[in-house]
């Protein structure tokens, strides 16, 4: 059996976390993939069609996604991005808060399924902003009325249970 560390670190509130969202203009989103069936490259579409950010790809091994040049680094970057999204494994995330907090981001924001309170203290102590296990697609439809957009059926709200006729 796996042991698991308790969650000591809080994470921002909803208010907060749209306040990081409305102040950002660029999202350098480290761990792209070119694959279509990857949570980054679903989440690379939708900042690309649902919204205003300049979106920038990190990813060493590729040259192109989504028709856009990838980047080796955070500090190959044209510009610094106001919001690093990482979509790395777990033991990559202290070094990839290192890298945020180097080029002078203002956000690490650690991709949904992913919690390293290393990687958030490295962040926190460099002055930036830290969001950990939520999805910036899922966090941006929500607070601009597209959740349908990200894959919930927000046609009906109810407690009733729905019947089929």
């Amino acid at each position: 059996m796996t042991e698991t560390t308790a969650r000591t670190w809080e994470g921002p509130s909803a208010g907060e976390r749209l306040r990081m969202l409305k102040n950002a203009q660029s999202i350098a989103i480290v761990g792209a993939s070119a694959k279509p069936a990857r949570a980054s490259n679903f989440v690379g579409t939708y900042l690309l069609s649902s919204s205003s950010f300049r979106v920038y790809f990190i990813n060493p091994r590729e040259k192109e996604i989504l028709g856009r040049p990838v980047y080796a680094s955070l500090e190959d970057l044209p510009e610094v991005p106001d919001i690093v999204d990482v979509f790395r494994k777990h033991d990559d995330l202290p070094e990839v808060a290192r890298e945020a907090v180097a080029i002078g981001a203002q956000t690490l924001w650690i991709q949904l399924g992913l919690w390293n309170e290393e990687a958030a203290r490295i962040a926190q102590d460099g002055g930036l902003d830290v969001v950990m296990d939520r999805c910036v697609k899922i966090e941006h439809a929500r607070f601009h009325g597209g959740l349908n957009l990200a894959g919930f059926n927000t046609g009906v709200i109810s407690s009733k249970r729905q019947t089929l006729d």
